[in-house]
């Protein structure tokens, strides 16, 4: 929804999001949530809003907005209401009188509008039904049911913030091809600052009967699911609690997760967790404290050809996930990296659907990948944002590690806790400007993978 007006003789436009527990009808009182940015002409940039909407059209006959936002320094509350008439019903659920506040004192008053000529269509395209996010709970549970030629993954990886090590748990169950007897296996990877990258392998060991999928992942000795993480390899041990914040993301469409209609399918469970713990190895002891992170979930029939992954945590629970990849199918494998990205930023995620960022919409052109080492580039466009993302991975902070696909095939990773990212948002405003960046040194999470 965009609405835009005037107050003490500046220019206000509006970019919101609502929400509702329950189905809008008119007929009755609905409340919803309201997030979004606001542009003040005069004041520097996009600034988050919040608040309340009141939708009573013919209960009250009346659609009351309060949206609380900071700019320079102060804190406003704008309260607003359309006054709904039968004679009037364009004019009076277009047109949102307003008084703005500072504290409790009124500062300015004005009129806002929505954009009929320009909005509307953006705005009747963007309704949804409402969705059940699925529980997270159930994100962990296992999904392989004994086939052949599957590989399920289980992943989690975080930044300590006192220290500046990051951590990395892999933990993965392999159904071969051939109908040998699946098992699991994985590994944890430590990345001090002042280190070189270390690591320890556990298993491979047998997969516990199909016929009761656990609920998380377990072998000899580990645990991972939505509480947290413990296990032993090597000369390491863990125990970590987790604190989750954020619902899953899909970074992949969702029906390719719950349906598995692609080759391979990836999901954040928990985009914006924390860990709290202990990680040991060779007698020294690393003391995490809401250290914050992210578990994921990988199903499918194995590795890409080549791909390159970023979880980057920008603060505040926002976050940005991106998986671009070539296909190792015959056909496909030529063709450059489908990419999906997902930046949840204010409580919205853009694009505001997996395929948007992966196949295109309305010739606004797929995002690209330059897949490399030491650095790699994403950008794209969707709507009126458009992004670019630049990660790099030092190579004295980058471990590479093996792969084993169901097929028996080889593809080697190279992971780095410890990542750089530079994140670049822009906003169309009858010009590019830029919205937001970000400039992670040290807290990105990424990989690069070939064969």
């Amino acid at each position: 929804m965009r609405l835009a007006g005037e107050s003490a003789g500046r220019r206000i436009r509006f970019d919101l999001a609502v929400r509702t527990d329950r189905m809008l009808l008119p007929h009755r009182t609905t409340d919803g949530r309201i997030d979004g940015q606001v542009r003040i002409e005069g004041f520097p940039g996009d600034v988050p809003v919040r608040g309340e909407m009141e939708i009573s059209p013919l209960a009250r006959r009346r659609i009351r907005y309060r949206m609380r936002f900071t700019a320079n320094g102060r804190h406003y509350t704008l309260d607003g209401w359309k006054s709904v008439s039968p004679r009037r019903p364009l004019a009076s659920l277009t047109v949102l009188p307003f008084v703005l506040l500072d504290g409790g004192t009124e500062v300015g008053h004005g009129v806002l509008r929505f954009e009929v000529a320009r909005a509307l269509v953006p705005f009747v395209a963007s309704l949804r039904w409402p969705q059940r996010d699925d529980a997270a709970g159930s994100l962990y549970a296992r999904r392989w049911a004994g086939e052949p030629d599957r590989t399920e993954v289980w992943y989690t990886t975080m930044t300590d913030p006192a220290t500046g090590t990051g951590l990395w748990l892999h933990h993965e169950l392999t159904a071969p091809s051939d109908g040998s007897p699946a098992y699991t296996h994985g590994w944890i990877g430590l990345f001090a600052p002042d280190a070189p990258p270390q690591h320890a392998r556990f298993g491979p060991d047998p997969v516990e009967s199909a016929d009761r999928p656990p609920k998380s992942f377990a072998a000899e000795g580990i645990d991972a699911g939505p509480s947290g993480l413990r296990g032993t390899a090597g000369a390491f041990a863990w125990d970590l609690t987790k604190r989750s914040g954020g619902a899953p993301l899909y970074t992949f469409p969702r029906w390719a997760w719950r349906r598995g209609l692609l080759p391979a399918a990836h999901l954040v469970s928990a985009p914006s967790a924390t860990y709290t713990g202990s990680v040991t190895h060779e007698g020294r002891r690393l003391l995490l404290d809401a250290a914050p992170g992210a578990d994921a979930r990988i199903y499918g029939e194995g590795n890409a050809r080549r791909w390159a992954w970023l979880h980057a945590d920008l603060g505040s629970g926002d976050v940005l996930e991106i998986v671009a990849a070539v296909s190792k199918k015959a056909g496909l494998r030529r063709l450059p990296p489908t990419v999906f990205l997902r930046l949840r930023r204010n409580g919205r995620t853009w694009p505001r659907t997996a395929e948007r960022s992966a196949f295109g919409r309305l010739g606004a052109g797929r995002f690209r990948a330059r897949i490399g080492l030491p650095s790699w580039t994403v950008t794209g466009r969707s709507g009126l944002r458009r992004i670019r993302v630049l990660v790099t991975q030092p190579e004295d902070r980058t471990l590479a590690l093996e792969y084993t696909d169901p097929d028996g095939s080889t593809a080697v990773c190279r992971n780095s806790e410890t990542s750089h990212a530079r994140v670049v948002l822009q906003r169309w405003w009858g010009r590019w400007r830029t919205e937001a960046t970000w400039s992670l040194n040290g807290t990105a999470h990424a990989e690069v993978g070939e064969r």
